[in-house]
Parts: C-alpha cells; sequence; structure tokens
C-alpha cells in the first residue's frame, strides 16, 4: 500500500513539474514540441488537441498519461492490440516519435465530460468500492477517485473520456479482444461486468473532475 500512494504522490508531483513548462516528458523523456510537430494526423480521429470531438468512439488523448500512451502505441506496432488504423499509423514511427507524440498529447489541456445523472447511483459505488462478493475492486484503487490514473503505472485517465470509447474498450476486455499492458488485469475485471454496468460505469467516470 505504501508503494502505491508513493508511486501516485510521484505520479502527481512529476505530472505538475512537466506542466510547468519542462521541455521533456518525465516518464518517456519525450519532447513534447516534437510531439506536437507530428500529430496532426492523430488530429483528424482524436480531435484537435487530442480532444476527441470527432467520433465519440474514438479516444481522447490530451491530459492522457504519456505512460499509457507510450505503451497502447507499442502494443499497436507489436499487434500486441489490434486495431487497423492504429497499426497502420503506428507501423512507421520510431520509438522517438512515440515518446515525443505521448508527451505532447499528456502536455494538452483537457475538455471535461458529463456524466448522465442516470448512471451515478449504480456506477458510483462500482467505482468507488467494487463488489467484493463478485470478486470485483473498485475501479478507484488503480485510476484513482477522480479518474486521474496513475502515471508512474501506467493506469490511464479515464476523467472525461468519451462514454462509447470507454464502454467499447470494456467489452473488448471482456471477450479477450484487447491485448497490451495490463490486459490480463483489466480481462480479469471486465469479465465480470454487465452491459448495463458497463454503460453506466462509462457514463459515470466521463463525468468526473
Amino acid at each position: 500500500m505504501k508503494r502505491v500512494l508513493l508511486a501516485s504522490v510521484l505520479s502527481v508531483l512529476m505530472s505538475g513539474a512537466f506542466a510547468e513548462g519542462q521541455k521533456q516528458d518525465p516518464f518517456t523523456h519525450g519532447d513534447a514540441a516534437a510531439g506536437g510537430a507530428k500529430a496532426a494526423a492523430c488530429f483528424a480521429c482524436h480531435g484537435p488537441n487530442g480532444n476527441g470531438a470527432i467520433n465519440p468512439e474514438w479516444p481522447k488523448l490530451a491530459a492522457q498519461h504519456s505512460s499509457y500512451i507510450y505503451a497502447q502505441l507499442n502494443a499497436f506496432q507489436k499487434q500486441a492490440r489490434k486495431q487497423p488504423v492504429m497499426m497502420g499509423q503506428v507501423a512507421t514511427l520510431s520509438d522517438a516519435d512515440m515518446k515525443n507524440l505521448a508527451a505532447f498529447f499528456a502536455s494538452q489541456a483537457p475538455v471535461p465530460g458529463v456524466a448522465s445523472k442516470d448512471a451515478v447511483a449504480g456506477a458510483e459505488k462500482l467505482y468507488r468500492g467494487g463488489d467484493a462478493g463478485r470478486g470485483l475492486p473498485a475501479c478507484a484503487a488503480c485510476h484513482g477517485p477522480q479518474g486521474l490514473g496513475n502515471a508512474a503505472s501506467a493506469y490511464p485517465r479515464l476523467s472525461g473520456q468519451n462514454p462509447g470509447y470507454t464502454a467499447n474498450q470494456l467489452k473488448n476486455y471482456r471477450s479477450g479482444d484487447r491485448g497490451g499492458a495490463n490486459a490480463a488485469i483489466m480481462q480479469a475485471i471486465a469479465g465480470k461486468l454487465k452491459d448495463g454496468e458497463i454503460q453506466a460505469l462509462a457514463s459515470y467516470v466521463a463525468g468526473l473532475q
């Protein structure tokens, strides 16, 4: 527990330092300015500066942890995570390109999301307390009470994420179709979730701030 708390504190402190103007990202050592110079192609799907206004089933990248983005880009490139468009996009990226893009999107200001009021009652209980009877841990244990994730552990930020994207990813974990970093953990958790719970959780985390 002490190690988890320490990692969370370091994550917040280091992310804050980078946000205040450090050139080099503390987790990937990527250069945000260099990443910004290559990010225009990403905006076509992920919206201006990664704020996801194009398609609600595609993810927002703005303010996502660089460690997580970098891990996912690697997973697409190595085809551990399969999505035809993304596998094509990352095929020619160098390791430095991926680190720089991750640093750029991590440095962008996020646009808040909105949760459905109907989703809050059931989803909040699962998110914050889990369900011991079904062996479901609280989502907040890894993703934090405000859904800000943990950069040091490459646990993603969920706050403000497009609900359609979050729901689809939980279903992909449940079916075993999504691989990559931490896939085994998420497959075990999502495998116990019902469709209605997935939809409620996806909406709930969109409104976390």
